[in-house]
């Protein structure tokens, strides 16, 4: 009989299991129908035996059937009083078409029968959170299928279209849907995909390769100015996705901005691992990522210091590569940034809900087929997530309206998907999202703890007010991780246009806009409301705060150094050849 923990790290998994779980997973985009079913069986049966509950929610019921038809009386007397409105993320009634009758009352409706689902969901006595969670998602997701605006009947918007087109609205979706759904059975990539090849259009800012192994590469960027602050700065992006969403086209790139005001950057580019690949894991990418990295820039520039940077998950691999530091007390950073990186994992949103020992026991059957998780198949869990933009926005602007998005450098990026080793896929969601060893104190690093408690280096934190993937109130919990000066940022937009978010060009937002605050070290902790509340509002990119915070913590400017000068040997040109792996 295997003892727990291997079972837990899915060591014995059965080949017999495989195939059909494979099957299923392309059924479900990878979720587990054995969790979906634990899930909803909790429900069930603790609503079964809450007559209480039960009798609440008839009683819900009876009077929003009766709200709804007080305001059906109302409009048929010339009236029309507020009955349910959508809540703020959802806008899908509030166009003036969705004003006139019948096509208001069905809105009303289907917002009431919603409502009470979430009442019936929610609540339940008994239920554990995370199983009322799971309930709670995947029915909204259910009732979303159902909304009026996703079918031609009951949208006026697309009749209207209809009507002004001759129908040719239609014709049109339905050639943008067989466009995608030939390239979903294909396995292909979304037209247009091919103007924005990195090298060309996108990752264009000037650089070389200067180190490779068996999993990164590292690029250095050329200065792009006179004089440049002797601090470097190294880049540590996430490995789900290629690392150019920090080089997108030139007036969209932070490495670009950064380079254009005098700083020496390098970027981690990781490989996209295949099956040869599925015994890496957390430590290899610690070891062969951020610490070879860290190895590579020390020995060309010695004795000098590094601002460490870090995107989503490799924001948090590159905490933990700080918190190792501070342990064995070698002083090689002079700052910390994180941006839209989680550092405890006990809330982390609604990505949250994929992540319990049924779901990864699957993942881990799936992966074992061939050694790693496809990047599409995770595509699908965030595309459930925020549904509502990726899903039924689309289904309705591009199949009912027949109109086509434009494909901008960003979206592009996104569907350049990367895969993911079996072993450290399999730890991360362990060790991190399961077990929360990170913010617990039980995360190891070469055998021994690591506690971001021992990080004294100045910190710059960035999150966005949507993020899906990073909750910002997650992401503040860095304040009571760590003691030292944290400069907090709280800016508007999700997890990439947040981050990705230039301060002036074709790309600015002129709706970008921030909050900051500074907690000095060793300050008394403020929650994540109060703190809302109290930080100041600018306008703008947080990017300018970002840069000049860098520049208050670097060296005076000095002479920058010749293209090819100095210790290294460039091996190629910047972006490398393991962004083009596919």
């Amino acid at each position: 009989m295997p003892d727990h923990d291997d079972r837990r790290s899915g060591s014995t998994f059965q080949p017999l299991d495989v195939p059909l779980k494979v099957a299923l997973a392309r059924m479900t985009h990878g979720l587990s129908p054995s969790a979906l079913a634990n899930a909803f069986s909790d429900w069930y049966w603790h609503l079964a035996m809450s007559p209480g509950k039960q009798l609440q929610l008839a009683e819900s019921a009876w009077k929003q059937q009766l709200q709804w038809l007080l305001y059906v009386q109302a409009w048929g007397m010339g009236l029309c009083p507020p009955c349910q409105e959508p809540g703020p993320p959802d806008k899908r009634f509030a166009p003036p078409q969705w004003q006139r009758p019948p096509y208001h009352l069905l809105a009303q409706a289907f917002l009431l029968a919603q409502q009470w689902w979430r009442e019936a969901t929610t609540g339940v006595r008994g239920v554990s959170k995370h199983h009322e969670h799971v309930v709670e998602f995947v029915t909204r997701q259910w009732l979303d299928v159902w909304s009026p605006s996703n079918f031609v009947a009951t949208n006026p918007q697309v009749q209207e279209e209809t009507l002004r087109t001759l129908g040719y609205n239609l014709l049109r979706g339905g050639a943008n849907w067989w466009r995608d759904a030939l390239a979903v059975l294909t396995d292909g990539r979304p037209a247009g995909v091919e103007r924005f090849r990195p090298g060309e259009t996108v990752a264009v800012t000037p650089g070389q390769v200067v180190y490779r192994n068996r999993l990164i590469e590292l690029i250095r960027y050329a200065p792009a100015t006179d004089k440049v602050h002797p601090e470097p700065v190294l880049v540590v992006p996430s490995w789900i996705m290629k690392y150019y969403i920090l080089d997108l086209s030139p007036g969209n790139s932070m490495v670009k901005y950064l380079v254009g005001r005098g700083h020496t950057v390098y970027m981690i580019s990781w490989k996209n691992p295949g099956g040869e690949d599925r015994d890496l894991g957390m430590e290899d990418y610690l070891d062969l990522g951020v610490f070879a990295a860290l190895d590579a820039i020390t020995r060309a520039q010695p004795e000098v210091p590094l601002h460490g940077v870090g995107y989503c998950l490799g924001g948090t691999l590159m905490a933990i590569a700080a918190a190792a530091l501070a342990r064995d007390r070698k002083p090689l950073l002079k700052t910390l940034t994180l941006l839209a990186a989680q550092t405890d994992f006990e809330e982390p949103g609604e990505l949250g809900l994929f992540i319990d020992e049924s779901q990864i026991a699957f993942l881990e059957d799936l992966m074992a087929e061939q050694g790693y998780l496809d990047g599409r198949q995770m595509a699908g869990a965030f595309a459930l997530i925020n549904s509502k933009d990726l899903v039924w926005s689309k289904l309705v602007h591009e199949y009912l309206m027949g109109a086509r998005t434009p494909l901008t450098d960003l979206r592009a990026w996104n569907a350049d998907a990367t895969r993911m080793p079996q072993r450290m896929h399999g730890e991360y969601l362990r060790r991190l999202y399961l077990d929360n060893d990170l913010a617990e104190g039980r995360y190891t690093v070469h055998g021994r703890p690591v506690a971001l408690k021992d990080i004294r280096v100045p910190m710059f934190v960035v999150s966005t007010e949507r993020d899906h993937v990073s909750p910002w109130p997650s992401v503040y919990k860095i304040h009571l991780l760590s003691d030292a000066e944290i400069t907090f940022v709280l800016t508007s937009g999700g997890h990439n246009v947040g981050i990705v978010n230039p301060p002036d060009g074709p790309a600015a937002s002129p709706q970008a806009r921030y909050r900051i605050d500074v907690r000095a070290a060793g300050g008394p902790y403020v929650d994540a409301p109060t703190w809302q509340e109290l930080a100041e509002a600018r306008e703008g990119s947080w990017w300018p705060a970002w840069q000049a915070w860098l520049a208050a913590r670097s060296g005076r400017p000095v002479k920058a150094p010749a293209t090819g000068v100095g210790r290294w040997r460039a091996l190629c040109e910047a972006p490398g050849t393991y962004v083009h792996m596919g």
